[in-house]
């Protein structure tokens, strides 16, 4: 069934039809990114181990190789440019790849990232932007990022690379601090990447294919060829190509939260770049390449292990979390309030038609299973919920971490021992018709002559998995202090009166455990859970 807004809006169609086209489009760009890639991967590849010619060539020709594959061998000759009367009938270019990879790149930005009151870009937590700013500045970046990328490398400093290239990184890194400050973590890297896909993208049409054509036109025409044209056009393509590992990090890093939830997420970033930008340069030259490359391509890939493997917590924070007092029915209710409005079988979160990566989180076993992982999630990284759209707090992720820390037992909520004295039993019953009838009914079951005017409904006392949750504790202070002190309704009144009288506090509290159903002969005990001793009375 539609879930169909008041003005006949159907909300579910339109994220099936979100979900169908973002699933089309990252189809279309895995593929077409994976065929660019392969080229990239490809031509650098030649070029790094082109020999001289071993017989006399017509031409400019500046290398040539032989390779075998799929049973057949291939002759592969490079010519630095082509003479008018060396054109070929057929002359394969290698464009479309890139542009493919840039267009559905930039719809699934806007898919995933724009629409939906851009929930997974802006983040409140992080900043106050809007918004309506958060995507104008995604927007200007894209386009910023190529118009300065490319004055830089045209100006005469672009003969220096190795002044420029340094300079280049540092600025992207500190592009990646700032937004970190501004966008969520898993959106600040989604940017850096989609800026450097953009600039690679760019490159191919800009500057690298009009480069190509203005040689063949020459050619053809008879003139002389400007070969710096091709020169150019190469070091646009080298940086295409030492651009690539990392822009695939950006793109597989929304699945990885222990990298952007990092508490430097900017410097994971420029750790991974520089193991991609080592490594790509070791695929190409392996023997050739120097001891340097090699230390410190693996030093950087060391460095990035330690800084996002395990749970971020001092030992000063897991002691508190290991003493910290916080019981299992306290964290299901968290959980179910802040998480399962995505995390469940069917979400109540309209961007989702099924919960995220599979994960439901409604039942205690589902819950317990995957606690390190919610652990990490919650309080390490505090990446969920999405962009805490639930307004989970610091004190909720802290209780969430403990129980976890904890040895994540699911438990039924303690319960005082010891016997009530009689008399104090009849005046809790006394008073229980007094002042609590009217809304909880003379059974407990919610049904009192109030309840209908009340809303949220009082609480039907006979359901087991209700006492299962709640500890006596937690009802005492509900009986004292009222619906408000434990976050529930304030249709519940506090009753001051009673608390210099903890005796008859707990009377009430074993009235209204009188009123839980007993278990089921089929199924006895709480469905899920373990239950425990419970302490004497205090």
């Amino acid at each position: 069934m539609s879930k169909e807004a008041p003005g006949g809006y159907d909300q579910t169609m339109e994220s099936a039809f979100q979900e169908a086209l973002n699933l089309i489009l990252r189809w279309i760009h895995v593929i077409a990114g994976i065929m660019w890639i392969g080229d990239s991967f490809l031509f650098m590849w030649l070029d790094s181990h082109l020999e001289t010619p071993k017989k006399p060539r017509e031409g400019a020709v500046v290398g040539e190789l032989w390779m075998t594959h799929s049973g057949g061998f291939y002759e592969v000759v490079k010519r630095k440019y082509l003479a008018r009367e060396e054109m070929p009938d057929n002359l394969y270019w290698f464009k479309w790849e890139s542009y493919t990879t840039w267009i559905t790149g930039f719809l699934l930005l806007f898919v995933v990232y724009y629409l939906n009151g851009a929930s997974y870009l802006v983040d409140p937590t992080v900043s106050a932007m809007t918004t309506a700013e958060g995507i104008l500045l995604s927007l200007g970046l894209l386009v910023g990022g190529f118009i300065v990328y490319d004055a830089l490398w045209s100006s005469p400093l672009g003969k220096r690379p190795w002044i420029l290239a340094p300079l280049c990184f540092f600025a992207i890194i500190a592009i990646a601090a700032w937004l970190s400050t501004l966008y969520s973590g898993r959106a600040a890297y989604i940017q850096v990447g989609a800026m450097m896909g953009t600039i690679m993208s760019a490159n191919v049409f800009f500057r690298i294919i009009p480069a190509q054509k203005n040689m063949l036109a020459a050619a053809r025409a008879g003139r002389e060829v400007d070969v710096s044209l091709g020169l150019r056009a190469k070091m646009r393509s080298r940086h295409n190509h030492y651009m690539t590992l990392p822009v695939v990090f950006t793109m597989l890093s929304n699945h990885f939260p222990a990298t952007f939830g990092a508490e430097h997420p900017w410097l994971v970033l420029a750790i991974v770049f520089l193991f991609g930008a080592g490594l790509k340069y070791l695929m190409n030259y392996r023997g050739r390449a120097g001891l340097h490359v090699w230390l410190g391509t693996i030093g950087a890939l060391v460095a990035a292990v330690v800084m996002t493997a395990g749970p971020s917590v001092s030992a000063s924070g897991e002691a508190t979390l290991t003493t910290a007092e916080v019981s299992w029915p306290e964290v299901n209710r968290i959980v179910q309030a802040r998480c399962t409005n995505c995390h469940a079988a069917v979400p109540s979160n309209t961007q989702f038609r099924t919960p995220p990566g599979g994960i439901v989180l409604e039942e205690p076993a589902q819950i317990a299973q995957l606690a390190p992982r919610i652990f990490e999630r919650v309080y390490v990284n505090e990446t969920m919920p999405l962009g805490n759209q639930t307004g989970m707090t610091d004190e909720e992720r802290f209780k969430v971490a403990a129980w976890v820390a904890q040895g994540a037992v699911v438990k039924e909520a303690p319960r005082w021992e010891g016997e009530v004295p009689p008399e104090l039993m009849a005046e809790a019953k006394a008073l229980w018709a007094e002042r609590c009838v009217t809304c909880h009914g003379v059974d407990g079951r919610g049904d009192g002559v109030l309840a209908r005017a009340m809303l949220p409904a009082p609480t039907n006392l006979h359901d087991r998995r209700w006492h299962a949750e709640v500890s006596d504790a937690e009802i005492a202070k509900v009986i004292l202090e009222g619906g408000p002190a434990v976050n529930k309704a304030g249709t519940m009144p506090p009753n001051i009166d009673l608390a210099e009288r903890p005796a008859i506090v707990q009377a009430l509290v074993r009235v209204v455990r009188g009123f839980e159903d007993p278990a089921p002969a089929a199924a006895p005990g709480f469905p899920n859970v373990e239950g425990v001793r419970r302490p004497p009375i205090p």
